[in-house]
């Protein structure tokens, strides 16, 4: 497949472009022929390849022009490639030890090349299926939301500042409205690419679509989703359902829930921290000489942190509904081989979800969330 200069690569057209390209070949010591590649895409978009020679690695990431999950059928433009390589560069500039470093962009091939993360390093969804217990999550979670959100809003942006990043980003309209269908839309009608555990969860996924209460609020975020262009923003953590005899993991997720508590109230300081740190600087949101008071600062803070998070519930609620019942799962619940017990897990997590969304403004603390999941 070829258009204007784009071709999709394989492993043999792959090893040819990184000879090719210094500053790819470099991060390799420059031994171009004495690498492997291996393509690990699992995502529902991109050909993804790890590239490893005797003195270094890289990533190669290339955008395809059509949804990789479902094929040919359902074009996409290779242009988002562009706006994930430019998120990627000011997110690892806003906070370096939690985003990979970009090396290479080719813009034509739709193409980056960014650091290779190596082991014992693993995709953190396997690490929560196997169990695995991260101690410093929360904290390097809410590091990353914290640095990233505040210095791209206009808590710490002038709105010249502010126009001029929502005006970069603008372009990126179809994977909006992917997201838009796939995740506001599909699950709350019959649509072609749905998908559920049936015949286990037919009455379920009907249930979502019959629900009126349901599509007014999943309307009000679909609207904030596509008007409201508070930061640049980027998150997706699910948590799993996998238990076997003798092992009902009652710890593991004791763990789970101390660590969305924990990721949220520390993402709460770290955030509000900075917006104390710079009151006084150019952000336009709440000028200094207008908010100047302190008890008036306090009530602007907790407001904003409260609709803050009622929209993060009602988001994460929609995430989960459509995981659940839309195009694109998640290994978490698909990994479950027995069918009744993966439904079981499904059925709770959407009740859950569909609770969370039509009831989010009720909850004040993420302890009240956490308290209604146990």
């Amino acid at each position: 497949m070829t258009m204007e200069g784009f071709r999709v690569l394989d492993e043999k057209s792959l090893r040819e472009y990184i000879k090719a390209t210094p500053s790819l070949a470099s991060k390799l010591g420059n031994e171009v022929d004495n690498f492997k590649i291996k393509e690990v895409g699992d995502g529902n978009l991109n050909f993804v390849y790890i590239v490893i020679s005797p003195s270094g690695s890289i990533v190669i990431k290339q955008a395809i022009p059509y949804v990789r999950c479902i094929g040919e059928s359902w074009p996409m433009t290779k242009e988002r490639s562009y706006f994930e390589a430019t998120a990627l560069k000011r997110q690892h500039g806003l906070s370096p030890k939690h985003v990979p470093e970009v090396y290479h962009f080719d813009r034509t091939m739709s193409l980056i090349g960014m650091r290779y993360i190596e082991p014992p390093h693993i995709i953190l969804r396997k690490g929560l299926i196997a169990g695995v217990e991260y101690p410093l999550l929360a904290e390097h979670m809410a590091e990353f939301m914290a640095n990233t959100l505040f210095y791209t809003s206009l808590l710490y942006l002038t709105t010249t500042q502010h126009k001029s990043a929502v005006a970069e980003f603008c372009g990126n309209v179809e994977l909006c409205r992917l997201t838009e269908q796939v995740v506001f839309s599909d699950p709350y009608r019959i649509s072609e690419f749905n998908r559920w555990t049936s015949p286990y969860l037919d009455t379920d996924a009907e249930a979502v679509r019959n629900d009126q209460i349901l599509k007014l609020e999943v309307a009000e975020l679909k609207s904030k989703f596509c008007e409201k262009t508070q930061a640049l923003i980027h998150g997706d953590l699910h948590t799993d359902g996998h238990v076997d005899q003798g092992n009902d993991r009652k710890t593991y997720k004791a763990w789970i829930m101390d660590t969305i508590a924990d990721t949220w109230n520390l993402f709460y300081k770290k955030f509000t921290s900075l917006w104390d740190i710079h009151k006084e600087g150019p952000g336009e949101a709440y000028l200094h000489e207008i908010y100047n008071d302190l008890e008036l600062r306090e009530l602007v803070k907790q407001k904003y942190m409260m609709d803050l998070f009622h929209d993060s519930l009602g988001f994460a609620a929609a995430k989960m509904i459509r995981r659940i019942v839309g195009v694109a799962h998640v290994e978490d619940f698909e990994s479950i081989s027995d069918l009744v017990k993966r439904s079981d897990c499904e059925r709770r997590a959407l009740e859950f979800a569909k609770n969370l969304m039509k009831k989010r403004r009720n909850f004040n603390t993420i302890a009240d969330v956490i308290a209604v999941a146990k």
